[in-house]
């Protein structure tokens, strides 16, 4: 069964970073994440970055700093993502310190922002994961403006490891209208169906983390 929506499985396709992120995932496991995003036609891969660098041609490589707690002292996570950058990463998904943003330290979340961005420059594209299920709509939007201030490309909304959920409609709405267009939006974690995905995107998700591609994908037609 397909999802009403003008969206083809093209366009969507188009929106997807097909994810691994899992502690035990092993090379063999990448390539075949790889190999089943050639044939899905997804935009990215992301991977962790201990699995760069990969061979992927025609995909862009995204990783992750900073995950998924983002308890990392922003000198790391700043490390992290220029080494993963060095390794052939193009994008990178930073985890801001979400007790800061709960706390309303917006100043501490836009100083780890900075330094992420610093570190990368212009050599990739960043995106910053504000964990939205444990946050406040004060503190979503907090978090969004500093992201901006910061240098981000992009807000995201999970890890898809934190206990508080996922991708959520009105947080990305929230965000969306925080954000205003000058940003994207990513929308991640527990996003299954094609339901889910036409959902966030109604509500201003550019982009979708998924691990379950071709299943989401299956709901929309051609």
């Amino acid at each position: 069964m397909t999802v009403s929506t003008p969206l083809t499985r093209a366009d969507v396709a188009d929106m997807i970073d097909h994810t691994l992120l899992a502690p035990d995932a092993t090379p063999a496991q990448v390539e075949a994440l790889i190999a089943e995003a050639r044939e899905l036609g997804v935009y990215a891969i992301c991977v962790s970055p201990s699995m760069l660098p990969v061979r992927a041609p025609g995909l862009v490589v995204a990783t992750v700093a900073g995950f998924p707690s983002g308890k990392h002292h922003s000198l790391v996570k700043g490390a992290e993502a220029r080494l993963a950058v060095d390794q052939g990463a193009v994008e990178v998904d930073m985890v801001i310190d979400v007790g800061a943003a709960l706390a309303g330290d917006f100043n501490a979340v836009l100083a780890d922002v900075i330094t992420v961005r610093e570190a990368t420059v212009d050599r990739a594209v960043l995106k910053v994961i504000i964990e939205s299920a444990a946050l406040t709509d004060e503190a979503i939007v907090g978090a969004c403006r500093a992201a901006e201030q910061g240098g981000a490309d992009f807000v995201k909304t999970s890890t898809g490891f934190h206990p508080a959920g996922g991708a959520g409609v009105h947080a990305v709405r929230l965000m969306a209208e925080t954000v205003g267009g000058r940003l994207g939006v990513k929308a991640s974690g527990g996003i299954r169906t094609a339901e889910d995905a036409a959902a966030l995107i109604a509500a201003g998700a550019t982009r979708l983390g998924l691990s379950k591609s071709a299943a989401v994908l299956a709901g929309f037609a051609d």
